[in-house]
């Protein structure tokens, strides 16, 4: 009887052992179930973000979150990025974390783009909208920003009730009859730099120097004009060469509209 007995004691004891092996499996497999339940069920973008608004300095500019798959209803976080023109190279904007966006003066000349992460129970996904257009400065028609962070315009677009100012020339002085080349910079009553003006230089008397034809500022308001002495003028030291100066919109009338004009001189030494 007990021969009998323990070879039956001995498989039921084994029978215990495998059970808790098969439960101990079970239980682990149970365990790791819901960690790639999680990984399939993170939310995940089905259409991109999109970004609404004007990207102008001063403008504000919303997020739109796009469509998420998800078990749950996802909340949304948001980064903003400044990118270059052709939208690469993005870096995150410190701080601009929320669904709406001011354009900043920085974001002048780059596109900007915005990250949009969705998060619920299961887990998070993220996508990242399309860039904007090239971020513009407010202003007239045609305002760029130069490299020197100044803001530039067309002459075209300066008109009244603003007008252009000759508000820098150089140099004073020369050491000689010898041709020099006089600069004259061109601004208009707003402060921005006016491009495509064209500047006229007539010696005073006539008979002392030319100039030649107009010559257009530059992308910073700068125009490089040649002025020729004449042999009519006289080469003693102190003779002071008075220059009418006349800057102008192409199209306009040469002494109205947003045109200006100065009187300068240049000192012979």
């Amino acid at each position: 009887m007990i021969r009998k007995t323990f070879p039956r004691l001995l498989g039921a004891a084994a029978a215990v052992v495998l059970l808790v092996v098969a439960l101990t499996a079970i239980a682990g497999t149970g365990l790791a179930a819901p960690t790639a339940a999680q990984a399939n069920y993170a939310p995940t973008n089905s259409a991109a973000p999109t970004i609404s608004g004007t990207p102008q300095v001063g403008q504000t500019l919303t997020a739109n979150s796009g469509t998420w798959n998800s078990s749950t209803t996802p909340t949304f976080s948001y980064q903003w990025e400044r990118c270059d023109t052709a939208g690469n190279n993005c870096a995150a904007i410190a701080g601009a974390t929320g669904q709406t966006y001011t354009v900043q003066s920085a974001d002048a000349n780059s596109t900007l783009r915005v990250v949009v992460t969705a998060t619920s129970s299961s887990g998070s996904g993220s996508a990242t909208s399309a860039q904007t257009a090239v971020v513009s400065q407010p202003g007239p028609a045609g305002v760029i920003k130069t490299t020197q962070g100044q803001t530039s315009v067309p002459a075209s677009s300066v008109n009244l009730p603003e007008r252009m100012i000759i508000n820098g020339i150089s140099p004073g002085v020369i050491h000689s009859k010898r041709p020099f080349v006089e600069r004259v910079h061109v601004v208009d009553t707003r402060g921005f730099v006016v491009r495509d003006a064209l500047v006229k230089i007539t010696g005073l008397p006539y008979s002392w120097a030319r100039s030649g034809a107009e010559v257009r500022t530059d992308v910073n308001g700068w125009a490089t004009v040649t002025v020729v002495p004449t042999r009519n003028m006289p080469a003693r030291r102190g003779t002071s060469l008075v220059m009418f100066v006349r800057a102008r919109a192409e199209g306009q009338s040469l002494l109205a509209g947003s045109s200006t004009r100065r009187l300068v001189q240049v000192t012979l030494r």
